[in-house]
């Protein structure tokens, strides 16, 4: 796999770092910015956008996101992907300041047309 193989659209589906008994669905789009880096957004259960850069390695995805949540705090964080094939990413995320007993887990497959979305 390339890192050109990863610029899409993803329906994602996940567990937060509080609880892995808590479940969350969404959308993530990667695209590759002019320095070939790549860029991620994830929009999830249609309320929150977390926005986040990141690297490619040896079929391993990284990024550093951050979002703003209540009070209008910075919440920021880091996701690891696997790359198991160009349409199927497996993951886990933390929190700077999440619960450090929990990671939060995410599966991310690629959308092939507009019907594939979940949310």
């Amino acid at each position: 796999m390339t890192l050109q193989d990863l610029p899409g659209k993803y329906t994602v589906i996940g567990s937060n770092q509080d609880a892995a008994e808590t479940p969350y669905k969404g959308t993530l789009t990667l695209e590759l910015d002019a320095t070939n880096r790549i860029k991620a957004q994830w929009h999830i259960q249609n309320e929150q956008y977390q926005l986040g850069t990141g690297f490619f390695k040896d079929n391993v995805l990284v990024i550093n996101f951050n979002y703003i949540g209540e009070n209008k705090a910075v919440f920021k964080g880091v996701v690891v992907y696997k790359c198991l094939s160009k349409d199927i990413l497996d993951g886990f995320w933390s929190e700077k300041h999440g619960n450090p007993a929990y990671l939060g887990a995410e599966r991310c497959f690629r959308v092939t047309n507009r019907k594939e979305v979940l949310n």
